[in-house]
């Protein structure tokens, strides 16, 4: 009995929830630190509330600082990990920045003084950062390599939900840390330290993971990327699926070899096809991060104190309801949307739904502005327009988790780059992400609080002009496997592609006819010996012998008789092995 296809895949869904434990700590890190800095015991422990008084300034500049200097670190991080991982492979790749994470984890931890301990925390969650941006560029590429394209999107899709996993437990923690934690340093100890189980997880999980078959494969560890591929598989190495995928892999890097050989970044962005696919990771990471979903997510105390939830407390909560919102979603659309829908529609309607949300509570606030917000202060109702502003948030985050969350990260960009610049490609898309992350979260309490409505119309024309992104340069990639992004860019012909592919799956067959040589390519068709090989003219000939995957056939000439085909000697007609 043929087993069901979810078991099939197992390994590769174990694989990639090893993997994404590290994208845990991205959500989670995402998250935490505006709740902890919008805890006025922790505001006070470190001095920014002189004589008994808010330094409100003071606040937003810590606020800001906390959580950005995270995605300055992470930029480095990104852009270092293309050559750690083309040298050292995506498995050991992410074990070390797992450990460079846990450093920084750990000195935002330990941080108490009120005179350095703001310095600690600065230089933790930048080392954190390192390690959350090498791991943001090496689990998309690891998973994606390792996941066959059935299922991909599913696969892939996960990142999303450990995403939305990571964030939400930082909200329930602040809000859990607020109402029990009266004073002292497990305020921002608890939060900060908590970080420090998924990095256990994952470095620990690692170890029972395989490495990418096609990383093995691009750095010619043949025997040992055929294994791991039969692993993922669940099937055995001389499987004839099996074959045909690693045949397709090693027909891409052959391809990849010739064409880039000496392959450097200025290579990489202007060889055939590449440029557009480096345009595409950058804007979409552009666009994503000005879309207003880290705005949200990295200071949602904060923006739900904006719009009328006064008080920690109430603010904590509703920030809590907005990530189970997030991981529901996003589960609901990776598990049943993202593969009938199809990746460039869904990033289609999820702008548009976003662009609407954004519009009308920027209405709402233009039309009935909430009481001002205040930690101390909590109002006894929270008015009707700030409950429905709240809704518009709820569900904009469904939006936003049925396209510009799941796709860009998981699946679109590390599905379009082949083997050779991949690590190249996940590194830029990564670096752009992280660049614009740093520049929105750094300036979003700044922006917000000089716009005030308006800060919420900016987000809206930012989703409705990605809709025309979408409409001329995305193209769509669903059920398309990872070796036919180089035909759908243009770097290779379907011809060529299906050409080689026979090669490493059969053999290269050279006959002589009449002192010319033809190639010829066996199809699957034709792997047992006195089968026939039809020829590009129509005609056929015998298939004599069978040397491991290589053959050789008798091809009859124009002028030969019915004879030739039986007869070796004959002069008008020869054939090779290669």
């Amino acid at each position: 009995m043929a087993r069901a296809g979810t078991f099939d895949n197992i390994r590769v869904y174990w694989l990639a929830f090893i993997a994404y434990w590290g994208i845990v700590l991205f959500g989670y890190d995402t998250g935490i630190a505006g709740g902890v800095v919008s805890q006025t015991n922790f505001q006070k422990h470190f001095g920014m509330w002189p004589n008994g008084i808010q330094n409100t300034a003071q606040v937003t500049a810590v606020s800001s600082n906390v959580v950005s200097v995270l995605q300055a670190g992470a930029f480095f991080g990104a852009l270092g990990s293309a050559p750690i991982s083309s040298k050292m492979g995506r498995k050991w790749t992410l074990v070390g920045f797992t450990f460079i994470f846990s450093i920084g984890a750990i000195l935002t931890t330990v941080a108490s003084s009120p005179t350095n301990g703001l310095a600690l925390i600065y230089a933790g969650r930048v080392i954190s950062g390192v390690g959350i941006g090498g791991i943001s560029a090496v689990s998309p590429s690891f998973v994606s390599e390792c996941s066959p394209k059935e299922v991909r999107g599913r696969i892939t899709g996960l990142f999303q939900i450990m995403v939305a996993i990571g964030v939400m437990l930082s909200y329930f923690i602040n809000f859990g840390v607020s109402i029990n934690i009266v004073d002292g340093p497990r305020i921002w100890r608890i939060p900060f330290g908590f970080q420090l189980v998924p990095a256990g997880i994952m470095l620990f999980g690692l170890l029972t993971v395989k490495e990418s078959p096609r990383w093995l494969a691009s750095v010619d560890r043949h025997d040992e990327a055929l294994a791991n591929l039969a692993y993922l598989r669940r099937r055995s190495t001389d499987n004839l699926e099996v074959l045909h995928e690693l045949a397709e892999i090693e027909a891409a890097i052959e391809e990849e070899r010739e064409i880039r050989k000496d392959l450097g970044w200025k290579e990489a962005f202007f060889g055939k096809g590449n440029f557009i696919r480096f345009v595409i990771a950058f804007v979409i990471f552009l666009l994503q991060q000005w879309s207003g979903q880290n705005s949200v997510s990295y200071y949602a105390p904060q923006i739900f104190a904006s719009i009328g939830f006064t008080g920690n407390k109430n603010s904590l909560l509703a920030s809590g309801v907005y990530g189970v919102v997030k991981v529901v979603a996003t589960s609901l659309f990776i598990f049943f949307g993202v593969e009938w829908i199809g990746r460039r529609w869904s990033l289609f309607i999820s702008a548009m739904g976003m662009g609407i949300m954004f519009f009308i509570i920027g209405a709402l606030i233009k039309t009935h502005p909430p009481p001002a917000a205040s930690a101390n202060t909590v109002v006894a109702t929270i008015p009707p327009a700030s409950r429905a502003m709240a809704a518009m948030l709820y569900i904009y985050v469904v939006f936003y988790s049925m396209g510009w969350g799941p796709l860009p990260w998981g699946d679109y960009v590390s599905d379009i780059f082949n083997t050779r610049t991949r690590h190249y490609g996940l590194a830029v898309a990564s670096a752009s992400q992280w660049l614009w992350n740093f520049v929105v979260s750094h300036q979003t309490l700044l922006i917000e609080q000089e716009l005030r409505f308006k800060f919420f119309f900016m987000f809206a024309a930012v989703n409705i002009g990605g809709m025309g992104v979408f409409s001329l340069l995305i193209p769509e990639t669903k059920g398309r496997s990872l070796e036919e992004m180089d035909i759908i860019f243009g770097s290779i012909s379907s011809e060529k592609r299906a050409a080689d592919v026979a090669k490493f799956e059969h053999g290269q067959l050279l006959l002589f006819r009449g002192g010319s040589e033809v190639t010829y390519y066996v199809s699957a068709s034709f792997r047992t010996q006195g089968g026939w090989l039809n020829s590009e003219s129509g005609r056929k000939g015998l298939i004599f012998q069978r040397r491991n995957t290589k053959f050789g056939v008798v091809l009859p000439s124009a002028n030969s008789c019915n004879n030739c085909l039986y007869d070796f000697s004959c002069p008008l007609v020869m054939a090779t092995y290669v």
